[in-house]
């Protein structure tokens, strides 16, 4: 059972997440019936750290505290997918996981985990920002750009933010049950379990890279993303047989005509849902996913969400959406 939490700070911690941790794990909340941890705030460089935010953190707890954790908690900071670490903190996070304690990390705490060598062949996350540094600087990682975290035995990684507020209850719903962790959501005001992953909130911009010869295919394309399309169609306007227009289209864009147009078909469906009161029906039409259903079907796979829910987080409730 859990009881003993320490979250790792290292200079340059953003406090947001680290009050995360607080939050989930620091605050007493036995008047309610709720577990209590004994939870640390830990230094793994000297009594006082410093914040992004221009202010200081002192705690008298130093790595030693981390040998009696049930839960190591990595915290995120500005300067971790490129700084080193004490080689002390990775001894002691390879030290705790071999006894079998869990760690946890936050946004680009997996580095950390990583130079521990707690990340190689297993899945993990991290911020989508820092998705491909991570793979780059370990590459035995099985890195998950879209979900918001991810539980792989001892070691938990999760996304930026407020995706650390999901992997630390799920930590609680796995140690005391759903009704515990929806009585913790409650208290904290937010939702126990949110739907799909951070591909939703990944800014995605098709890149515009020099098109020799299927340039203005791709700007009528772009101009008519309602129209039924055939590889045979978009072939003879670039007068071009649908072989030579297939292979020149993955040259010069990275990617087959089907795959991009279904990308620039989301990509207007998300601009629609976020500045739009159109109808989910409306939207799909101008989209060219022909009803709701069809984009319903693609935004799932695409985003993981649905149109619904993503224009909720991104827009609110709006009236008369189909």
């Amino acid at each position: 059972m859990l009881k003993n939490v320490a979250a790792v700070l290292l200079d340059e911690v953003h406090p947001f997440e680290l009050g995360v941790l607080c939050e989930v794990f620091g605050l007493d909340r036995s008047d309610e019936g709720l577990p209590v941890y004994d939870f640390a705030a830990v230094s793994a460089e000297g009594p006082t750290l410093h914040t992004h935010a221009g202010f200081t953190i002192s705690t008298p707890y130093g790595l030693e505290r981390l040998d009696e954790a049930d839960l190591i908690a990595v915290t995120t900071g500005g300067s971790y997918p490129t700084r080193g670490y004490p080689d002390e903190l990775l001894e002691s996070l390879r030290r705790a996981v071999d006894r079998g304690a869990r760690v946890l990390s936050v946004c680009s705490g997996a580095f950390v985990l990583g130079a521990a060598g707690l990340l190689d062949g297993r899945r993990c996350t991290t911020h989508w920002r820092h998705v491909q540094a991570l793979a780059r600087r370990h590459p035995r990682a099985l890195v998950d750009p879209d979900v918001l975290y991810v539980d792989e035995g001892p070691v938990i990684t999760s996304a930026g933010t407020a995706a650390a507020i999901d992997a630390c209850l799920h930590v609680v719903r796995q140690e005391h049950g759903p009704e515990v962790a929806n009585k913790v959501a409650r208290r904290m005001v937010i939702p126990p379990h949110r739907d799909g992953g951070q591909a939703q909130y990944i800014e995605r911009p098709l890149p515009r890279t020099p098109c020799d010869t299927v340039g203005d295919v791709l700007s009528w394309m772009e101009r008519h993303l309602d129209r039924e399309m055939t590889v045979e169609q978009l072939a003879a306007r670039a007068h071009m047989s649908p072989r030579t227009f297939a292979r020149r289209f993955q040259q010069e864009t990275g990617t087959t005509p089907y795959r991009w147009l279904l990308r620039q078909r989301v990509l207007l469906s998300q601009q629609l849902l976020e500045s739009t009161d159109e109808t989910v029906d409306a939207i799909a039409g101008r989209a060219g996913f022909g009803n709701a259903a069809g984009l319903r079907h693609h935004f799932l796979r695409t985003l993981g969400t649905t149109p619904n829910a993503y224009r909720r987080t991104f827009r609110g409730p709006v009236r008369d959406v189909a």
